[in-house]
């Protein structure tokens, strides 16, 4: 059965480009369908990818090539909680290196403009740590990073 909430996500023509990458990155991840327009649009013609039906680690997405009328914001972004250092450098490296850009704190960016927050288990931990000098360590640590570094994290927030 269809899923009820479907995150709708606008590219100017690439979403089928940006679905499969996903698929290919992140697990649990897949190209569903891709829907071809049965007419004329304001961005297109008759044939080309309208949209694709995709998920993102278990999410159900759609999209949809809207044009140019519309850019990614910051606004959005999904937050990808890693295990390890390993799946933190893995995920972080492929939207990097595939045209991305990095950011602070965890985040970067894909090349179509969608946010990402690769974000280690063991960062939420650290900055939530009932023990708010450390917690503030580990912020601290956190807020002068572009790719989250864990040993670094865990340093900060043991002193």
């Amino acid at each position: 059965m269809p899923s009820k909430n479907t995150v709708c996500l606008w590219y100017n023509g690439t979403a089928q480009e940006a679905a499969e990458f996903y698929a290919r990155t992140f697990p649990d991840s897949e190209v569903k369908a891709v829907h071809r327009a049965p007419g004329d649009y304001p961005s297109g013609k008759t044939g080309d990818v309208l949209t694709v039906e995709f998920t993102v680690m278990g999410i159900p997405c759609l999209g949809l090539n809207g044009g140019a009328a519309f850019k990614h914001t910051e606004a959005f972004s999904f937050q990808v909680s890693t295990e390890d250092q390993a799946e933190t450098d893995h995920l972080w490296n492929a939207i990097v290196s595939n045209g991305g850009e990095e950011s602070a704190c965890g985040w970067c960016k894909d090349k179509w403009g969608l946010s990402w927050q690769i974000t280690p288990r063991a960062l939420m931990a650290a900055v939530s740590d009932p023990d708010k000098a450390a917690a503030g360590r580990a912020f601290q640590a956190m807020m002068g990073m572009r790719k989250i570094d864990i040993a670094a994290i865990e340093a900060a927030r043991r002193g």
